[in-house]
């Protein structure tokens, strides 16, 4: 179990480098094409992507039972529920608070895992919390700002997110992973689609300018292949094997991946401060990787009723 653990977390953490690595492009994409347009794009291409596979590979896998359509709207609607309270609450705060605030599931998902699932977490795992949470606000923020109608709004971002860490924690030991992640991807999209549909322009998308702006058909195509297909059925496979704690301290290392990314692609300088904030979340996840995993603590992440 500690070896299928570790190679568990090493997944996730290519998982959350696929995302911080492409935060730049969805940036410059989003300035061309609404968000929701691009979202409800980005994510139809992946579902179809996992649907052909299964089609030509995975016949038998292809399942359409209610409790798995149930599983795939329930993360969807939490998963388009984060993208959603994110794209309204950056126009109502910063960016730099806006990080910090989503980063806050980190916390969120241990507090809901002893408060529902009736978890014991380990002390390494308690400290590697508080250190990445540290590391977050390190990295975000470099003023303390009053809150506004955005911080509450990206607060209910991070509880999106942290609902969607510790109902994957559910689901993902009860179906299969390209199933599972087909239908919450297809519900994502939408999902948004239906959002582009009631507040944005998104005849826009269906220009000649944007069609055929090769920076958006980039940012399409290596964010529904890499990270949101391959990114999720990988989720759905490997969290089963690791806890929600952990898988939540693992993608508190996104902002480290963008920083990084923004660094070298987009020429983006990083303060002391915020490099030592990066150093702070790998810490945060390393005190928990070295704490080991806790064996009820594992199996109650993957089977506890919600």
């Amino acid at each position: 179990m500690a070896k299928k653990s570790l190679v568990a977390d090493l997944i996730l953490l290519l998982v959350t480098f696929s995302w911080g690595a492409t935060f730049v492009l969805v940036k410059v994409a989003i300035d061309t094409m609404p968000p929701f347009t691009f979202l409800a794009i980005r994510f139809a291409i992946a579902a179809a992507l996992i649907f052909l596979i299964l089609l030509l590979f995975k016949r038998a896998h292809l399942q359409t039972d209610k409790g798995l359509l149930k599983a795939g709207l329930v993360l969807g609607f939490w998963l388009f529920a984060g993208y959603a309270f994110q794209t309204f609450g950056l126009k109502y705060t910063t960016a730099s608070k806006a990080g910090f605030i989503t980063g806050l599931s980190v916390v969120l998902v241990p507090l809901f895992s002893v408060w529902l699932l009736r978890m014991k977490l380990k002390r390494p795992t308690i400290i590697g919390v508080i250190t990445a949470t540290a590391g977050l606000a390190l990295l975000s923020l470099d003023k303390v700002e009053a809150a506004d109608f955005g911080d509450a709004l990206m607060f209910l971002c991070a509880l999106s997110y942290a609902m969607h860490i510790l109902l994957m924690g559910k689901y993902a030991p009860r179906f299969k992973a390209l199933p599972l992640a087909m239908y919450q991807i297809a519900a994502v999209a939408i999902f948004n689609s239906i959002g582009a549909l009631l507040v944005e322009p998104w005849q826009k998308a269906f220009t000649k300018e944007v069609l055929f702006n090769p920076t958006v058909d980039a940012a399409i195509v290596i964010c529904a292949v890499f990270a949101t297909a391959l990114a999720f059925v990988a989720q759905s496979q490997f969290q089963k094997f690791t806890t929600p704690t952990r898988t939540a301290l693992i993608f508190s290392t996104e902002p480290v991946f963008a920083a990084v990314t923004a660094y070298l692609w987009a020429d983006e300088r990083l303060s002391g401060q915020a490099v030592l904030g990066c150093l702070f979340i790998l810490s945060g996840m390393l005190f928990a990787e070295l704490g080991g995993t806790d064996k009820e603590e594992a199996s109650n992440g993957a089977s506890a009723p919600y």
